[in-house]
């Protein structure tokens, strides 16, 4: 399929990183279907959006005339059966490899058959996913950065079985939203989780260890290295149980025990300390 036949886009899940790849489609004049299993979390995704869309236009990257205009090119549903009008798809449903299988077999059966299938997974194999479908020289991962209308890079990702065309026109898609796209081959974690995560979980290490609180290793990779956020500060912002479950895919695809999650980490999600989303990780709040 053509970058110009591309008019109206599928976002299969309206949460955290699902509004946001929404939100960006429908700002670059697309007519998006967001697509969730239950009404609040439509509802909700669409306020967050609709809050996003008040940020940008406090900061004068949105006039505030276009913002009917903007959350008018969005359809909520939870029918999967309209889909089907889609020209192009994006896949942003939990971080767990059974809810993808599910997801993804219900949109391969919906869509035509031209149309691209892709995952916004942070780490699972684009391979596999690939494998799921019966369009797998369609399917590519495009994996947006959080917060997504913030966030410029999109990691775009090519299974063994994508086509070049489908490569391409997915490239020159995640450019059309105004993102830099950064072509990536499929190998667990791509690149930003496979470095990303290390970082945070021998950060995680240094607090368990004692060698410092996490305010104090924070300060060190903010004014040393540079880096706007802390690592576990990025933490609390992913989520605790999304890092564990990324450096678990880290550990089984790579094979190597550098990347098996610090127990502190463990510890924390089994307590719920999920970071921000539950009011509480390396730090608190005042959620809960």
């Amino acid at each position: 399929m053509s970058i110009d036949s591309i008019k109206t886009v599928a976002v299969l899940g309206a949460g955290t990183m699902g509004n946001g790849i929404a939100h960006v489609f429908a700002r670059a004049g697309y007519s998006v279907i967001l697509r969730d299993v239950e009404e609040r979390f439509l509802q909700r995704g669409m306020e967050t959006i609709s809050k996003n869309l008040d940020r940008e236009v406090k900061k004068g990257k949105l006039a505030e005339a276009d913002k009917p205009a903007v959350l008018a090119r969005l359809k909520p549903v939870t029918d999967f059966a309209a889909i089907a009008a889609a020209d192009f798809v994006v896949e942003a449903v939990p971080e767990k490899i059974e809810i993808k299988r599910a997801v993804l077999t219900e949109a391969d059966k919906v869509l035509r058959p031209e149309v691209i299938l892709t995952s916004n997974t942070s780490s699972i194999s684009i391979t596999t996913l690939a494998a799921i479908t019966k369009r797998p020289e369609l399917f590519v991962g495009m994996h947006f950065m959080n917060p997504v209308p913030v966030m410029a890079l999109v990691e775009v990702i090519r299974a063994l079985q994508t086509s070049d065309a489908a490569f391409a026109t997915t490239m020159e898609l995640a450019k059309k939203l105004g993102k830099t796209p950064v072509a990536v081959n499929d190998a667990p974690g791509f690149v930003s989780n496979r470095v990303l995560m290390p970082l945070i979980n021998e950060a995680a290490y240094a607090v368990m260890e004692g060698v410092a609180t996490p305010e104090a290793v924070d300060a060190v990779m903010k004014l040393g290295m540079n880096h706007p956020m802390g690592p576990l500060e990025l933490a609390d912002f992913i989520g605790l149980d999304v890092c564990v479950d990324i450096l678990n895919v880290l550990l089984e695809g790579l094979g190597d025990p550098k990347y098996r999650a610090c127990p502190l980490l463990k510890k924390y999600v089994a307590a719920g300390w999920l970071g921000r989303k539950s009011g509480r990780g390396f730090y608190s709040y005042g959620l809960s």
